[in-house]
């Protein structure tokens, strides 16, 4: 059985303006890379229950606190959460989230010099049809030079049937 990494005695960064997002969470001090910075937490409530408090249709801008778990449990951050829900998106991340025993825990992906922004990907689920309206609902401002616009999940590659070659006909001579 594996030893689970151990969450720091004291937090390691501070809450501030983000030019990301509203708030941030910035390293005050160097943070070496497989460190285990804090642990998502908040009310555990259903999908049903994520949908129903926060309707993205009826927003005026997409903004949650939510962390799906699993199919049935997502914790909703807004609700007795601590500040690790103050971490951004990138998409180019130094941290990265880990599920581990049904918990969520914020990793640092390399190491993070003092004053950097902690950020990891949110790669929300994409729908299979969505298109630039639904990417538009879910903007990204991270300014990584390969952003992709988006907090959604990376497009998967549209995977292309492979044709099978054209049957030949013999060609029968005429007379």
């Amino acid at each position: 059985m594996a030893l689970s990494k151990s969450l720091p005695a004291t937090q390691p960064f501070e809450i501030r303006t983000s030019d990301i997002q509203g708030l941030g969470a910035f390293a005050i001090r160097r943070i070496a890379k497989g460190t285990r910075i804090g642990e998502y937490v908040g009310e555990r409530i259903s999908q049903a229950e994520a949908d129903r408090r926060y309707d993205d249709e009826s927003m005026d801008r997409h903004h949650t606190f939510l962390f799906t778990v699993t199919s049935r449990t997502v914790i909703d951050a807004a609700v007795g959460g601590n500040d690790t829900r103050f971490i951004n998106h990138s998409c180019a991340p130094n941290c990265e989230a880990v599920i581990e025993d049904g918990r969520v825990f914020i990793e640092a992906l390399r190491a993070i010099p003092v004053g950097t922004e902690l950020s990891y990907d949110y790669a929300y689920e994409r729908a299979r049809d969505a298109g630039p309206e639904d990417e538009a609902l879910y903007p990204c401002r991270c300014g990584a030079s390969k952003c992709r616009g988006t907090i959604l999940a990376p497009a998967k590659p549209a995977h292309r049937k492979r044709r099978r070659p054209a049957r030949r006909r013999r060609q029968t001579s005429q007379p």
